[in-house]
């Protein structure tokens, strides 16, 4: 018997996992499945995977510093080996993403499958089509050149005109009264991390119902 043979065997006499990884297997998948509209969540996932795995080869490179990160960007593209390769990966699985959520979002939508008793599990795909488009922008901004700094400016101090809260929320993404390395840290720490692990949290609670709710197929 091989030691992955007997590792399997020692976590199933524990936890039981391979008659629930046989029943998810048996599993019968709805013949709507395979209309192409209804995968759009998958593909989704499938970038925000490739999105993980590059972005993680960026990080070893990227310096999240108004200094030094448009002279960063530069090295990756040009200097290190594969760079500009990964970092298109990276920006074109960034855009399939997006643009995936925004189709799905609008083909539940349209299809009525927010309905009872799916509601929450919309409030969910909402949340994630949020953190989806706040992606996109902190990632923009990190290559801290004059076009993402400009958009930085514009989307950052929209919320000032907020009452009462609209100060504090600025303050909150800029760190100062005014766009500067602060400003690029804090987005830093939202691409990399704070948006990361909350989208894959909801993600699973969203995959969670959907598997025990199934797939609305009424109009």
């Amino acid at each position: 018997m091989s030691l992955t043979t007997k590792l399997i065997d020692w976590l199933d006499e524990r936890l039981g996992i391979r008659s629930d990884i046989e029943r998810a297997l048996r599993k019968m998948v709805p013949k709507q499945a395979a209309n192409p509209v209804y995968c759009l969540g998958g593909v989704a996932f499938l970038a925000f995977l490739v999105e993980v795995v590059t972005g993680i080869a960026l990080a070893r490179y990227y310096l999240p510093d108004a200094a030094f990160a448009y002279e960063s960007v530069r090295v990756i593209t040009y200097e290190v080996p594969l760079g500009s390769l990964v970092r298109s990966l990276h920006y074109w699985a960034g855009n399939v993403m997006i643009a995936a959520v925004l189709l799905h979002m609008l083909r539940v939508y349209f299809m009525g499958a927010y309905r009872k008793p799916r509601e929450l599990n919309w409030l969910v795909g909402v949340a994630l089509l949020l953190l989806t488009f706040t992606f996109g922008f902190s990632g923009y901004a990190l290559r801290w050149d004059v076009a993402s700094y400009g958009a930085t400016s514009v989307v950052v101090l929209a919320p000032a005109s907020l009452p009462f809260a609209g100060a504090w929320v600025v303050r909150v993404f800029l760190g100062e009264v005014a766009i500067t390395g602060e400003t690029l840290t804090r987005l830093y720490f939202l691409h990399v991390f704070l948006i990361p692990m909350a989208a894959f949290t909801l993600m699973i609670i969203h995959f969670l119902m959907v598997r025990r709710q199934g797939i609305a197929s009424y109009m």
